[in-house]
């Protein structure tokens, strides 16, 4: 696992987990093409669930071509991104992680985005989704100076 995926919680094995992990070590090494082919073809991303400027209609963003856009608008456009774990509660075939998203930008600010971050599977292991559950504006008033 990449060291900018800092991971405190349980590891125990569950598929959902492990796509979890793999989804973030995919994002902090900028694998776009390995991190698309987690997702089923009709996977949704709501990062963060409802409207915000990241997704003004707050529908989420829908299959590949969807999920592509959010890697092209969103995870592309930070110089570094860092995942923080510290608890990890799967269910079924989902997992929920609560910790933080820090994200580096290229002007040298830096904003932690606090949350809830829940990833479905499908029967063999594809993200069907993942929902984020996080508050823009919080996240803006950690912005800083790195």
């Amino acid at each position: 696992m990449h060291p900018d995926v800092v991971w405190t919680a349980t590891k125990n094995a569950h598929p959902a987990r492990q796509a979890a992990l793999a989804s973030m070590d995919a994002v902090v090494r900028g694998a776009k093409a390995e991190w698309l082919e987690l997702f089923a073809p009709d996977a949704v991303i709501q990062d963060p669930v409802g409207k915000s400027p990241l997704d003004p209609e707050g529908n989420g963003h829908h299959g590949r071509s969807g999920i592509e856009g959010f890697w092209d608008n969103t995870i592309s456009t930070a110089a570094r991104l860092e995942f923080h774990i510290h608890e990890s509660f799967a269910a079924g075939d989902e997992v929920a992680n609560v910790g933080f998203i820090r994200t580096h930008l290229p002007d040298g600010s830096i904003m932690d985005a606090e949350g809830v971050f829940i990833y479905q599977v499908d029967g063999d292991g594809k993200l069907r989704s993942m929902r984020s559950f996080w508050e823009f504006e919080r996240a803006m008033a950690t912005l800083r100076q790195g």
